[in-house]
């Protein structure tokens, strides 16, 4: 059973109430909604949230909201992992069912398309010895050619370094941007590992333009400029 969750507080310090904010005249939850119903491997969606405006939005959007997040989940410093388990664990006990997968859908990705989503789902179904899928991108900069990080003494050097100097991009091993468009949790891995980083994982990879995350006022309007280049 393979269970969709969109996890968002009521407060955003970098755009406020961007988890409701009008995207191409739509609240931006609402996108995540809309692509969620377009999957063919999702099998129920419930939504995440401790307020009470988004919870309103996101059922009359069509989705589920069968609870309200405890105020020790929503804070600031909250980790998405536990909010991930009392999701989980809420569902199985209201509806009876056994999740096999959770696949979290991040409000401030809505360029992402129901087969971007499908496609990390079919990852995991196809490689089941591995617990966590995450979505990702090809970046413009390589930690094995054109990134440095400065040392304690001042001095720069090159971000990872191999036997052999890397003087081509190209021939630099493969390296992911992580967006988080969509995490594919197996059941187990809540349960195994303090956070995904440590579970066995794999990249299902996205196009850039799919994969802007909204951080900033700067990326709402870049989103909406790509929206409306599209459209036309």
């Amino acid at each position: 059973m393979i269970l969709a969750t969109i996890c968002c507080r009521g407060g955003s310090k970098g755009v406020p109430e961007k988890n409701i904010k009008l995207l191409d005249g739509i609240p931006l939850i609402v996108h995540s909604i809309r692509q969620s119903q377009g999957c063919s491997l999702i099998q129920d969606l419930i939504i995440s949230t401790d307020d009470d405006r988004i919870a309103q939005i996101a059922s009359e959007a069509g989705a589920k909201v069968p609870f309200k997040r405890p105020a020790d989940l929503a804070s600031d410093t909250s980790s998405k992992w536990p909010v991930f388990i009392h999701a989980l664990e809420f569902y199985e006990k209201e509806y009876g069912v056994q999740v096999d997968y959770l696949v979290d859908l991040d409000v401030t990705v809505p360029l992402k398309s129901p087969q971007d989503i499908d496609g990390a789902i079919q990852l995991a179904l196809d490689h089941p010895e591995t617990e966590v899928i995450i979505t990702g991108y090809e970046p413009e900069r390589n930690p094995y050619f054109n990134m440095m990080e400065v040392r304690q003494d001042g001095l720069a050097e090159i971000v990872k370094k191999s036997e052999t100097p890397i003087v081509r991009r190209q021939d630099a091993p493969q390296v992911y941007s992580l967006s988080p468009a969509a995490f594919v949790i197996k059941k187990s891995a809540l349960y195994n590992y303090p956070h995904w980083s440590k579970a066995p994982c794999r990249i299902y990879p996205m196009p850039r333009e799919r994969a802007i995350d909204i951080d900033s006022n700067l990326d709402f309007e870049l989103i909406e400029f790509l929206m409306h280049k599209k459209n036309e």
